[in-house]
């Protein structure tokens, strides 16, 4: 792949069409809904406390990445976590994921984070390549 022709930028509500499969190649725990998928960008693109980036090659839209910051007491200021992080299964392995990754830290140092964090059990070896240290056990209980 030609990694000059890959471009990342801020999400639009015109990427809808192009996110939401990607969205339900990335879930394992649930079945994505359109229509939920559909209200809930509006909402993710109005709020400014968060970041949807898209990866696009040659004019398609090959990866997204949602992420956001928040306040906290322990690190002393704001932190930004990422929700999510996917890229379309046959284009893996091409520097996709670290280019949003990489933009998405530049977000979260022009907000004043003191830290970016993640949950994941799939891509541990991929964080830790891009500097990443395994810090936590991550729990969940679905409602």
């Amino acid at each position: 792949m030609n990694v000059k022709r890959l471009g990342i930028r801020a999400a639009r509500d015109s990427d809808v069409a192009e996110l939401f499969p990607i969205v339900v190649e990335f879930a394992t725990s649930f079945v994505p809904d359109r229509g939920s998928f559909e209200r809930a960008l509006g909402r993710i693109l109005a709020d400014q406390d968060t970041c949807l980036l898209v990866a696009e090659l040659d004019g398609r839209v090959v990866g997204y990445l949602l992420g956001f910051d928040h306040l906290t007491f322990f690190a002393n200021g704001p932190v930004s976590w990422v929700e999510e992080i996917a890229v379309a299964s046959s284009l893996r392995r091409n520097g996709i994921g670290r280019a949003l990754m990489t933009r998405f830290e530049q977000w979260a140092v022009s907000r004043g984070s003191r830290l970016v964090a993640l949950a994941t059990r799939r891509a541990g070896d991929f964080y830790t390549a891009l500097g990443y240290d395994e810090s936590a056990s991550y729990f969940r209980k679905i409602l």
